[in-house]
């Protein structure tokens, strides 16, 4: 067996299952989980359709598909990106069509990490617990970026002793759990380490397109890259789907974007891996890349109910309003699992202790003390849930 699977960390769900095992809630109404951030919108009504289809089935049904995707899903994917960042990739070389960025994320870290036992792996802190597993099963040594106090990753507080060890640096943007979204002008410092210390950067760009102003997109990597004359994206790679975009996780559908040469390699090593988009699948994705209305229209309902529950959770708790992102990452009056715990006992709804989303690293956990809150469900569940929190929490006081 892989002597490293020993170093893996229980997943945050798994401990989570753990601390309410066995609890008796006292409220009568059903179980409200806010603690997994799965879209609960309705897919799009036309990308059903294409799914049905049985000519598109028919279509691929008897084929491999192969491992670069269609001309078709790949030309979709880099008209929106012109669209959305103007960035210009070069359709047959800079892009691969991924299965959920979950398993690219990963994936991608078992490419690119050389095995060495004194590489490091540099992650946001709190953050996506897929970046530290990428780690940890190639040998690498993860190393936690602390966060700025606006919850973006807090890259000035590394040292160039840490730059020199990175081989890869994992950023998402926005963040998950704290919906920041780190800003051009860091990027762009981000993209000159890179190219002074030799790391490639891995930006998590999955919650893109959910953000609370309409008129100001976040910035993405690639689109920070090219405003600096790296047009060519070197020791860069993004990472995007339609899971949050499109309310489409069970699509299983993203793609990985950037340095045509690491793609290349990355290429390489998924012609080994067997991860080969599914022709119906790409034919479905590439109508839903090529549609913005039923972004719009998602953006605008969880806008919706940012504006109803933040000001009912401010009345009890310290909570921002997050830039981008589905999530509420409020500090707890008492510590986090505690808060978790009793919150399920009490009112029988399930929110993520923030400790089980960070590791504690140089005395710091910035998970500690919140929890997070996926505004997921419907406004009605979300408004009702949130009131009941607030009671929680000012009864606690």
């Amino acid at each position: 067996m892989n002597p490293h699977l020993d170093a893996l960390q229980a997943y945050p769900f798994e401990r989570l299952a753990a601390l309410t095992s066995g609890i008796e809630t006292m409220a009568p109404t059903r179980n409200v989980p806010l603690e997994i951030g799965e879209p609960k919108h309705a897919p799009p009504d036309f990308v059903v359709e294409a799914l049905r289809d049985a000519r598109v089935l028919g279509s691929g049904l008897a084929a491999y598909p192969p491992t670069r995707g269609g001309e078709s899903l790949r030309a979709a994917v880099s008209e929106w990106l012109a669209r959305r960042y103007g960035a210009r990739v070069d359709a047959e070389r800079q892009i691969l069509p991924v299965n959920g960025t979950r398993e690219a994320l990963f994936s991608f870290g078992q490419a690119i990490l050389s095995g060495s036992g004194s590489a490091r792996v540099l992650l946001p802190n709190p953050f996506y617990q897929i970046y530290e597993g990428a780690a940890v099963l190639r040998g690498a040594t993860p190393w936690y970026i602390p966060c700025a106090p606006d919850g973006t990753p807090d890259f000035d507080c590394i040292d160039d002793s840490v730059w020199r060890t990175a081989e890869l640096v994992y950023i998402c943007s926005p963040g998950n759990p704290t919906g920041a979204v780190i800003p051009e002008d860091e990027l762009r410092r981000l993209i000159e380490r890179s190219d002074r210390f030799d790391f490639v950067i891995a930006s998590d760009e999955c919650y893109s397109e959910i953000y609370r102003d309409e008129s100001v997109p976040p910035v993405g990597l690639l689109q920070a890259a090219a405003a600096m004359g790296n047009t060519g994206f070197r020791r860069c790679v993004a990472f995007n789907s339609l899971s949050k975009r499109s309310n489409l996780p069970g699509l299983r559908s993203g793609f990985a974007v950037g340095d045509a040469d690491i793609i290349e390699r990355f290429y390489l090593y998924r012609t080994y891996h067997g991860c080969a988009m599914p022709a119906h699948v790409q034919a479905a994705s590439a109508l839903a890349w090529g549609d913005e209305a039923h972004v719009r229209a998602n953006r605008a309902r969880y806008r919706e109910k940012f504006e109803v529950t933040h000001p009912i959770l401010c009345e009890a708790m310290d909570v921002d309003m997050p830039e981008a992102s589905f999530y509420l990452w409020p500090r707890t009056p008492l510590d986090d699992e505690t808060f978790a715990r009793k919150l399920y006992e009490t009112e029988n709804i399930t929110v993520m202790p923030g400790s089980y989303l960070g590791r504690w690293h140089q005395g710091v956990n910035a998970g500690a003390h919140r929890i997070r809150i996926a505004l997921v469900s419907d406004l009605g569940t979300c408004a009702d849930a949130v009131r009941r929190i607030r009671n929680f929490a000012l009864a606690l006081h």
